[in-house]
């Protein structure tokens, strides 16, 4: 039996739990998923979207590695990543306040502000979000799939499909408040059209720089917010015209500001970070 120290972590409600491996290895592959099933479990565990091992990086400063809820790897977590950059700098992991941490989507930069030496917010340089068909995947005949009719558990919904480093379909409704989202959220999930399975975002349109959104992540189903979704949200209304290319995404959790640039073409995220507890767990 292994005692595991843990600590709780959220970014606008998407938690996860954190492990340090940057000294040792302390849960195998194999492990992990086991682990992450188990203690995810919000009835019979710790509670969580998954969790996230902070492991040491040849190329920058930590590596994320990531897994969802039902044990399965993810690439990318927008909310996790702020998270990290807490951790390695409460921790004293690092004294940087601009960070390079590496996932499996790639490095990604990050610049934290610190109050009373504890950082509270992070700003994110989530890369330039990927459009071309083949390579979020989305199984589509065209080079883009953007505000188009795609039949989901006999009804017609217009999607936009873009990756942050992992799949998204952006869904357009009326009254997202009210949406079945237990219902809807797996059809999409598991549609034939995405053969890695899709994070899907239902968003209503506030105004040109508000959006309001729900999201079912693959793997983890309904969250309190997903930084990836949010930034595929407004990379998604910018590119349909709904709105500004800077907005502000408010999800069950909290609210994200996200701006995509003209200039370079990136995706800044920036949000709030924040620690829930410590504890030690039996696995």
């Amino acid at each position: 039996m292994k005692k595991i120290a843990f600590t709780k972590m959220q970014g606008i409600g998407n938690d996860y739990i954190y492990v340090d491996c940057t000294k040792e290895e302390v849960l195998t592959p194999e492990e992990v998923v086991a682990f992450s099933i188990k203690y995810s479990d919000r009835h019979f565990g710790i509670g969580s979207d998954g969790v996230i091992l902070i492991k040491p990086s040849d190329d920058a400063d930590f590596f994320m590695d990531m897994y969802n809820a039902d044990g399965s790897r993810g690439k990318m977590c927008g909310n996790g990543i702020r998270c990290v950059a807490k951790y390695v700098y409460d921790k004293g992991l690092t004294r940087k306040t601009d960070l390079r941490i590496e996932t499996l989507s790639g490095i990604k930069k990050i610049t934290v502000a610190v109050e009373s030496g504890k950082v509270t917010r992070a700003t994110v340089n989530m890369g330039k979000p990927i459009l071309d068909s083949t390579k979020i995947p989305v199984l589509w005949s065209e080079k883009n799939l953007i505000n188009e009719p795609i039949a989901v558990g006999g009804r017609l919904y217009n999607i936009t499909a873009v990756s942050m480093g992992n799949p998204h379909a952006v869904v357009y409704v009326k009254d997202i408040e009210t949406l079945p989202l237990e219902q809807m959220g797996p059809l999409f999930e598991r549609h034939k059209l995405f053969p890695e399975s899709v994070n899907t975002e239902f968003v209503q349109i506030i105004d040109r720089t508000h959006l309001r959104m729900r999201v079912w992540e693959r793997g983890s189903g309904e969250t309190m917010a997903c930084g990836t979704g949010a930034c595929a949200t407004v990379v998604a209304s910018a590119l349909n015209g709904f709105a500004e290319r800077s907005a502000t995404v408010i999800l069950n959790g909290g609210e994200l500001k996200i701006t995509w640039r003209e200039d370079t073409d990136e995706v800044i995220m920036e949000g709030p970070a924040e620690e829930a507890y410590e504890g030690v767990a039996e696995f």
